[in-house]
């Protein structure tokens, strides 16, 4: 069995970072006097403070560059031969920085997750109520899931543990297989599922945020199978994504938002379609590891007035293909790149605005201009308000489609109990953007429609972080992505 020699240091729990949403705080207190773990959880406030350094610091170093690395790059939605190429030409090693500093990110994510945990179960006083408890507890498996997610998409074979002590004393462990992994992310995400609240407060989610993620995980379940290299989908599974997602869907706390554009200005963070976010740190703050740096490798002098030194980041051949095989959909490609003699009156308000006159691509998805084109929120270089979405209400329509698709073997098949066929899901995202409905013809050809499902992903979805595990997931990286096997 191999094994692997990991030092883990696990978090604190008990800090308080003074993070913001732009018009909302989330963290809004600097600890006065110690606090230690045995002290700290001794009321219902204390308890949800206890928990927000999990949406922020334990994710910065994967967020920073490995994040749009691992799952855009990977996947061409962009090139940029000086940041992070690697990823796009598949040649990152274990000496690659941006990787090991994703996984130690990551594993932060875990230890973090896992000593709050042990304070809440340990530490409590009478004085903090069950329900807050439960839905602190719910919180820590949530992000343990997405972290172990992302670790098991990334890596494949994982370290699985739940003692940080027991790491601490025994640091040689060995690599659970995929599968197993993959159960731990199931049961983790159905643990958060039991335990958050029926509705979310103060930014802090409820169970649909877990019931969302649930749904992710065993979709990639789905079609995950070690043995002989069988990825059959499970019908059984397929179907319990369907009914996740129509739960999510119909909740009532989410919704599209009505301009696609909107979804990527900071002053709409904590927005309506979001499901589970990156929340980061007033960028005027001095909290280095608490703040979304990415934004000086997104953007370019060009359309901002802090220090920046990216721009070379450009659409793929690839992508501008998808893109070009339905012309209408120009509020998606212009909110994602910056389009040849597109007018985006948001960027430099003071002058009017900003007309881009080249004739190539740059990304425009996390670029957001001036800082006084973010007021009220704040912008510096290596900092961005902007939040990072883990999972926003769009994927959920799309999963659905796939999941209900796939198992009804129909694009208009359904469940009993569920309003919407796959067609309909898909309809939602296209009326979003101002396309034209999937034509009537894909109702009868499951591989047609499957094929327009995947194109759907793509622009939707693009440059967040989404692509290469999808790609991975329908097992198609050395196909076109529209050559679709119906059973894989």
């Amino acid at each position: 069995m191999k094994k692997i020699n990991v030092i883990m240091v696990a978090a604190l729990a008990g800090l308080s970072l003074s993070l913001t949403g732009c018009s909302e705080d989330f963290l809004d207190q600097k600890p006065k006097g110690q606090y230690t773990a045995p002290t700290y959880y001794s009321s219902d406030k204390a308890v949800m403070k206890g928990t927000e350094p999990l949406y922020n610091r334990a994710w910065f170093n994967f967020n920073r560059r490995a994040f749009v690395g691992m799952g855009s790059y990977r996947a061409n939605d962009a090139w940029n031969p000086y940041v992070s190429a690697e990823f796009a030409k598949f040649q990152v090693t274990g000496l690659t920085e941006d990787m090991s500093l994703a996984w130690s990110s990551l594993y932060n994510v875990v230890t973090m997750s896992n000593a709050v945990l042990y304070n809440l179960q340990h530490y409590t006083t009478s004085a903090v109520t069950e329900s807050v408890k439960n839905a602190a507890e719910g919180e820590c498996y949530l992000m343990r899931g997405w972290a172990y997610f992302y670790l098991l998409r990334g890596w494949g074979d994982n370290i699985l543990f739940e003692d940080n002590q027991n790491m601490v004393d025994n640091p040689v462990q060995p690599l659970n297989p995929e599968t197993d992994v993959l159960k731990f992310i199931v049961r983790d995400f159905r643990k958060a599922v039991e335990l958050l609240p029926e509705t979310g407060t103060d930014h802090h989610p409820s169970r649909y945020a877990a019931k969302a993620a649930l749904a992710k995980a065993l979709l990639a379940q789905s079609g995950w199978s070690s043995a002989k290299g069988d990825h059959s989908r499970d019908d059984k599974i397929l179907q319990e994504v369907v009914t996740l997602c129509d739960e999510v869907i119909n909740c009532g706390q989410y919704s599209l938002l009505p301009n696609y554009e909107d979804l990527f200005k900071a002053q709409n963070n904590d927005n309506s379609e979001t499901i589970l976010a990156m929340r980061w740190a007033d960028p005027n703050t001095d909290e280095w590891g608490t703040r979304n740096a990415l934004y000086s490798d997104l953007a370019f002098p060009e359309v901002t007035d802090v220090n920046v030194w990216g721009g070379a980041l450009v659409a793929s051949v690839d992508m501008i293909d998808i893109y070009n095989e339905e012309p209408a959909d120009s509020a998606r490609i212009n909110a994602t790149f910056f389009t040849p003699n597109h007018h985006y009156s948001y960027i430099k308000k003071a002058e009017g605005g900003y007309t881009y006159a080249h004739n190539w691509m740059q990304l425009k998805k996390g670029v957001l201009g001036t800082k006084a084109d973010v007021a009220p929120c704040n912008l510096a270089q290596m900092a961005s308000p902007l939040n990072t979405y883990i999972q926003r209400l769009a994927d959920v329509y799309l999963m659905y489609a796939e999941a209900a698709a796939e198992a009804f073997g129909s694009a208009t098949g359904k469940a009993a109990n569920c309003p919407l066929t796959a067609l309909d899901a898909v309809n939602k995202i296209r009326k979003r953007a101002g396309v034209a409905d999937v034509a009537t013809k894909y109702a009868g050809s499951l591989e047609g429609f499957m094929g327009e499902l995947r194109r759907e992903r793509a622009v939707e979805l693009s440059y967040e972080g989404h692509r290469f595990n999808d790609l991975r997931r329908w097992l198609l990286l050395d196909k076109s992505p529209y050559n679709i096997k119906t059973s894989q």
